[in-house]
Parts: C-alpha cells; structure tokens; sequence
C-alpha cells in the first residue's frame, strides 16, 4: 500500500459489496437474525422523499401503545389534507407484521443506513424497537440519516462512473429483530489490506500476534464504562475479536480487503456477533481514530492490535449525559404541527400554539 493512499479506489461494485442484501447471507450465522424486503416500489421510495412526518394509511396498530400521539385516528384526514398527498402499502404492510409477529419486534434500515437518529420518535423506554409498520415509517420518515440510501448520486459520492449509464441500484428495507443491546460491549474494528489494523476504545495495547494482522479496534458508545479501564478485560476484548475476526470474517469475506465491521461481544467477552460491514471510506466514522492514525497503525507494521476505549469521564468525546443524535430532535408537538406547512407557515403557527399555551396557563 502506498503510504499516502489513506483510502482505497472507490467504486461502485466496492460500495455495493456493502449493502445488507451483499453481505448478510454469507454471515447469517453470526448475525443478527433479519429480514430484507426488496424490491421497493418507487411510490415508497417517493413516499421517504416526500415532504413532512406522517404514516401511510392503514399501517398503524389500533391498539399500539407506541404510536406518537400525532398520529390519532381523528387526526388522519387532517394529517392528509395537509401533506397534500396519501400514501398507502398494504402489501407491503402486510410482510412487516409478519416480520414483527415471527421476531416479536423489529429495527429497521435501508441498503446501508439506519435510522438510529430518529430514535426519539418513539418511547425512550425501548428506543428504536418497531411493533407495527407506522412504526417502521415513522423512524424511516424522521431520519436524516436513511437519505443517503435513497439516491445513486450519494450512495456512490466519490466513484467515477458514467452518468448516462449508472451503476444498478435497489432500494430494500431492512427489518432487524429488536432486543436491547448493550452498547458498550459494541465495537468497530477496521480491515485495510486484508489486515486487521484497529478496534475503537483510548488505549494502546501490546498483544502478540499469531500472523501478520495489525488491528485498529474503537468502542462505538461515546460513554466511559468503568470496567474496560480494567488491563485484563482490554486484553480478552482484543483476543476475542482478533479470533472472532480470523475464524469467522477473514476468510468468508470474499469482496476487497480493505473493510470495517461493528461487532457486539456476548456478555462474558468470549464470543461476537457482526453488526454491520461498512467501506473503508470517508463515509464511515472512524469514532476514537482518524483516519490518518489507521493509516499509521497500518504502515507501522508492528503486527499488534491497538484498542481505543473511553478511559476517563472527562474524555473529550465522553458523552455528557446528552441523548444520542440531539441536534435531529424536535418536539413530538412540532412533529404534528409540522405537515406540509412551509417554513414560514410552520413559524407561524407554532408561534400561536405557544401563546395558546401560555394563556391556558393563565
């Protein structure tokens, strides 16, 4: 590798390698148990584009406790009449509860993107956990995050390749089953040339290694978790996923050798299961690297593994008791309010609905 390439070539055949419907099958076993629905017609793709938050008809649950108080049966022909144009999918609501009522509930994602952004939208209780299709819409419509997958000029931004001829691309939706994870057993490790070069956490580690793999590995959760200061834990951490990686990732990853992967390690820290495969590429979040670092690491060749932690309260990234993807969030009343008005209009009115409140109180 040049020592001034930080990333690889970016085509279109690499960056497609990525979508859950590329990889998934080969890793089934070592994954979390999904469901991919494709192909998407274009009215849904239209229905995510549109403007405003609402659900298509007929998706809600009557009875579904998670539904946002917006979305009221009284409130559906008003909740129309606004966005200026009703979406329904019956079919297509029809193959969600099935999901939902073989996996219990669900978390969904599009060919690369998921929704974690929006997780606000539903009870905080159990963010993120889907048990009706206007659930899966709503986390879908809400999200800034997903819009990358929804068009072919961000989903291969920085390939070259012929605009009058481009590359094939098909939407899918992702129905994940949902379980609480603890996410501070989550980790990103980076793959650069076939070589395990790094796993995000904020410590350096020396560990011997069985061959030539250099390992970069970053806990994903920006919280300090006390028990990874611990120099025997950090070790099991990093001898576990060096192992997880050469037995059940190296050799079955058959696309280009330069990938990153998120992992959630079982409790006791002995075994693994993939999250997600990501490109090597700008696109990706590094989290406790930069990308120059892995580079570093990598051209280095030192054959150890390094691991970088949160390891201290006042680290800089330590999260601060903020929720997760704050500056996405809106109120649930600005939610209701917001369909199909203009910026202006919006403005407006939510400028009365203030003072209202303020009078009531009164």
């Amino acid at each position: 590798m040049s020592s001034h390439r930080i990333f690889p070539v970016q085509t279109p055949d690499y960056l497609l390698s990525f979508q859950f419907s590329s990889w998934y099958p080969t890793f089934t076993s070592i994954s979390v148990k999904s469901t991919i629905i494709r192909p998407l017609d274009q009215v849904f793709k239209e229905y995510l584009d549109s403007d405003g938050i609402f659900v298509p008809e007929g998706s809600e649950n009557v009875s579904a406790e998670s539904l946002p108080s917006c979305q009221k049966d009284e409130e559906d022909e008003e909740d129309d009449a606004a966005v200026g144009r009703s979406f329904s999918f019956p079919d297509l609501d029809k193959r969600i509860r099935q999901v939902i009522k073989e996996y219990g509930a669900v978390f969904p994602k599009l060919n690369f993107s998921s929704p974690k952004d929006a997780s606000w939208v539903l009870p905080p209780s159990s963010p993120l956990k889907c048990t009706s299709p206007s659930d899966v819409y709503i986390l879908l419509k809400s999200s800034d995050f997903i819009s990358h997958d929804l068009s072919i000029d961000t989903v291969f931004d920085g390939c070259q390749y012929n605009s009058s001829n481009p590359p094939s691309y098909q939407l899918e939706l992702v129905l994940r089953k949902w379980y609480p994870i603890d996410r501070s057993r989550e980790f990103r490790c980076f793959v650069r040339e076939g070589r395990l070069i790094g796993t995000s956490c904020c410590l350096i580690l020396g560990l011997a290694s069985h061959d030539d793999a250099r390992a970069g590995i970053s806990q994903r959760d920006t919280n300090f978790y006390d028990f990874m200061i611990d120099p025997q834990t950090q070790n099991k951490i990093v001898e576990t996923l060096q192992r997880f990686w050469k037995e059940k990732i190296k050799s079955e990853w058959h696309g280009q050798q330069d990938y990153i992967f998120d992992v959630l390690m079982t409790r006791d820290l002995s075994r693994g299961h993939v999250l997600d495969f990501n490109p090597y590429a700008p696109r990706t979040d590094p989290l406790l690297f930069t990308y120059e670092e892995l580079s570093s690491v990598f051209t280095q060749e030192l054959g150890t593994p390094e691991l970088r932690i949160i390891d201290s309260p006042l680290h800089p990234v330590a999260s601060r008791n903020a929720p997760t993807h704050q500056h996405n969030m809106l109120p649930i009343e600005a939610l209701a309010l917001s369909s199909g008005q203009d910026i202006n209009d919006f403005s407006d009115l939510w400028k009365r609905e203030i003072q209202q409140s303020m009078n009531d109180d009164d």
